[in-house]
């Protein structure tokens, strides 16, 4: 095996993260072999020498030089991971991703994601952006499920992941089932911060995350709330929700109510729109999952499809 070169575009949820971080979770990497890559010059940074500890901006190019010891896991091809196709085209593919399927591999050999999914039907996109991604150009939570959209080859990857780093640039529309008082409509305009397994909003700094919201429909202290985000920050729809008093059902990192009859954090990616590699927006809808319309049965919300 020889070496091989990366470059890695640095997404508006990376951002203010470590580049070793970054590098690691993209590619997969050890911290001792991540150690070694960056105290031997194999990182660099908008072209210049990277320090480990640097911390990275939205937009940034690394160029990453792995040699042969350091490679990353090959992405394991699995058939038996569902793989609902809602559109498809010479460039991009839209994805109707499962709650509780993960987006990519974390460990070496590792299946049951959607990335092995992937190149089992398509082999050619484990050559498409990060090795382990298989052409992803962005990420849902495993609880969340929804429209995730995938690159056919390298220059619509690059393409995408720069627009999904610039506000406003990707139209993104949820559905959620939220506890608690809420508007009919709104807007949040709060910044949005890292810590540790979650984001906080803050009054000043953070990440900048703007987050608009309709109420569909309620029943109590119960709503099911269309959502629809420009930004893109970890946790964004949870953590917004939770700030004004209405966080998800099965959320109980953000504070949302747990109990069995809530299977999962209630959130789901209903619609995407993104700009065409060549030129013009294409999107794909995803209807809402029959395990989210069980538990707003069981609230009392509407459960036609939505």
């Amino acid at each position: 095996m020889t070496a091989a070169r990366h470059e890695l575009t640095v997404t508006a949820d990376h951002a203010g993260h470590r580049l070793d971080a970054v590098v690691g979770e993209r590619l997969g990497l050890s911290r001792l072999k991540l150690k070694a890559l960056f105290d031997g010059g194999h990182v660099r940074a908008n072209g210049r020498r990277a320090k480990k500890g640097d911390l990275a901006n939205a937009g940034d190019v690394l160029s990453v030089e792995l040699p042969a010891d350091s490679q990353g896991p090959v992405l394991v091809a699995d058939p038996r991971v569902p793989l609902v196709v809602l559109k498809e085209d010479e460039r991009l593919i839209f994805v109707d991703k499962p709650s509780g399927v993960p987006v990519h591999p974390l460990e070496p050999g590792e299946t049951g994601t959607l990335a092995n999914a992937l190149v089992a039907r398509w082999p050619q996109l484990a050559q498409v952006g990060d090795p382990k991604e298989a052409g992803l150009c962005h990420r849902l939570d495993i609880d969340t499920s929804g429209v995730v959209v995938v690159a056919k080859d390298v220059a619509a990857w690059q393409s995408l992941r720069a627009a999904f780093s610039e506000p406003g640039v990707v139209r993104k529309q949820y559905l959620a089932l939220t506890c608690g008082p809420l508007a009919d409509e709104g807007e949040i305009d709060v910044g949005l911060e890292h810590a540790g397994d979650h984001v906080r909003p803050v009054l000043d700094g953070g990440r900048p995350a703007f987050t608009q919201f309709t109420v569909l429909a309620r029943s109590g202290p119960y709503a099911l709330v269309q959502v629809v985000i420009t930004t893109g920050v970890l946790h964004q729809v949870r953590a917004h929700l939770a700030a004004v008093g209405a966080p998800l059902l099965g959320d109980g990192l953000y504070g949302g109510p747990v109990d069995a009859a809530f299977p999962r954090v209630c959130l789901h990616a209903a619609a995407l729109a993104v700009p065409h590699p060549a030129g013009g927006t294409l999107g794909a809808a995803s209807p809402f999952p029959a395990e989210l319309a069980a538990v707003a049965a069981h609230v009392g919300l509407p459960t036609q499809n939505r």
